[in-house]
């Protein structure tokens, strides 16, 4: 996406079009914190770790 900016723009009409931005603008990968303390485990995570591995081989 470009913007182009003219020289003489006022601060307000930039202000306007970075804020534009922000709103389009969407980030990348998961958020992690939605999922913090989520999961409740029964065994060690080290544990469920080498049973999905194995399981996968």
């Amino acid at each position: 996406m470009v913007i182009t900016i003219k020289r003489g723009a006022s601060k307000e009409s930039i202000r306007n079009v970075f804020e534009s931005l922000k709103k389009e603008l969407k980030p990348k990968g998961v958020n992690t914190y939605e999922y913090v303390g989520k999961i409740t485990l029964e065994k060690d995570a080290l544990c469920v770790q080498r049973i999905l591995r194995d399981e996968w081989e």
